[in-house]
């Protein structure tokens, strides 16, 4: 019998959510996704110095004071780690953009730029990459602009709720990646009870936003992410794509259970859900009024902003 990983790639385009490259040529997914605190893990393997070299390089060949030539680093090395593993995958890399940008839509899109323009100089085309975003008001305008005016396809990140995946849609980003176990961190920290895979709120969760994409017809990928167990990825079985860690990946693969599949564009048509819209003020209301979602979007920004400082200090004392 197949494994359970080939079984699900039968229905699923599976990811890996790593910045490791022999994980990712082992496990031959179709895309990669990459944030600051993969790619401050990765920096820490001697197989990967000559990334940072060149990056440190890079950087001082533009010159400018020690905050500029660091943002530099930074940038051209997320980029080096993308060029990389687009060698070894057939589809997409996904590149983050700075989580203290998060609040600022000018900024973020001025920065999506700067990582495409990179990425051109590299001799890589902007249709293999999605630019990672913050799922804020902000950063769903920034998608938004991106999509449409500059064709940047875009990945937004740290969703956590159905408000912010409607806003996506209707903003026609590409993709979006709704975080199930940090959703089931949260409901086990408050609630002190143990749950099942079928009954976690972040796996009913990316359900829902499935279904609801499907029954009306919208064209954005969702994209399972952050999953604590190999149970919440079986009951997504179906879900367009779900990004799947290293030690996942690997319990998949040595697995021979057999899989059923659990969404489908079929089964999302028998359902019914009114279709909705958020302005402004109503998505940050219902943002607000969601404990969960507004302390885990949060919570997420100052992690992956906290390691993104923590690399580019990193570059900053190499470039020293």
């Amino acid at each position: 019998m197949t494994t359970a990983l080939d079984q699900l790639k039968e229905f699923t385009t599976v990811v890996a959510d790593t910045g490791d490259f022999e994980t990712i040529a082992q496990y031959k997914p179709t895309d990669a996704t990459t944030n600051p605190s993969l790619i401050l893990a990765a920096t820490q393997k001697t197989q990967y110095a000559k990334l940072i070299d060149d990056a440190i390089s890079y950087a001082k060949s533009k010159g400018g004071d020690a905050s500029t030539q660091a943002e530099w680093a930074m940038d051209k090395l997320l980029v080096n780690f993308g060029c990389e593993i687009l060698k070894i995958i057939p589809g997409r890399v996904s590149t983050e953009v700075d989580a203290r940008l998060s609040f600022d839509k000018e900024r973020t899109i001025k920065k999506a730029l700067h990582l495409i323009k990179l990425y051109d100089e590299a001799g890589v085309s902007k249709d293999r990459v999605l630019i990672k975003i913050a799922s804020t008001w902000e950063g769903i305008q920034a998608a938004k602009e991106l999509e449409a005016k500059h064709q940047i396809h875009c990945n937004l990140t740290l969703l956590f709720s159905f408000p912010q995946a409607v806003a996506c849609a209707e903003a026609k980003v590409t993709l979006i990646s709704p975080f199930v176990g940090r959703i089931l961190d949260w409901y086990k920290s408050s609630t002190g009870k143990e749950y099942s895979s079928e009954e976690e709120a972040g796996v009913i969760s990316v359900q829902q936003i499935y279904n609801y994409y499907k029954q009306h017809g919208y064209k954005t990928i969702v994209m399972g992410a952050s999953f604590r167990n190999v149970g919440e990825i079986l009951n997504l079985a179906g879900c367009d794509f779900l990004t799947i860690s290293p030690a996942l990946l690997k319990e998949l693969n040595e697995s021979k259970e057999k899989l059923t599949r659990v969404l489908s564009p079929e089964k999302a048509s028998a359902k019914s859900q009114e279709k909705v819209t958020f302005d402004e003020a109503t998505f940050r209301w219902e943002l607000n009024e969601d404990a969960m979602a507004t302390e885990k979007l949060s919570e997420g920004i100052r992690k992956f902003a906290a390691d993104g400082v923590k690399l580019e200090e990193t570059l900053r004392n190499k470039l020293a």
